[in-house]
């Protein structure tokens, strides 16, 4: 394994960035790096976990208006508010928690740690040819 990835920076700091922005930077350093196994296996991981939280959180936020919108229609304003209070409250956990991976996951990347998550960790192991070592 090289110190280095092809785009020139050090391999824990490529691959700490390939979760600095999500799936978006993951998805930028899939593209440009080639040779860099561990950088590759960090933006594969970082594109599978950030883009399906993403595509979830837009789901939800498009049911949870359906939902709000039948709720006010059927029950009235009170039921609207102890609706979106528990949803508020419910999205503010689950965003904290997600918060809480993004932070672990870029300063075990920037250690020069292996992390693999539950399923999404074999995934990209398997996809960039399970030679993946730190």
């Amino acid at each position: 394994m090289s110190d280095k990835s092809s785009t020139g920076l050090e391999t824990n700091i490529a691959s700490a960035l390939c979760y600095a922005l999500g799936w978006l930077t993951g998805l930028v350093f899939f593209i440009i790096e080639k040779d860099n196994k561990v950088v590759r296996f960090h933006a594969l991981q970082s594109i599978i976990t950030f883009g399906s939280l993403h595509l979830i959180f837009v789901i939800i936020g498009l049911l949870t208006s359906i939902i709000l919108s039948a709720v006010i229609r059927f029950g009235g304003y009170h039921a609207w508010g102890f609706f979106s209070g528990v949803l508020g409250l419910l999205s503010w956990a689950i965003g904290l928690g997600i918060f809480i991976c993004w932070v672990i996951l870029i300063y075990k990347a920037y250690s020069g740690q292996k992390i693999m998550l539950p399923v999404v960790g074999k995934i990209a192991a398997k996809y960039t040819d399970k030679t993946v070592s730190m």
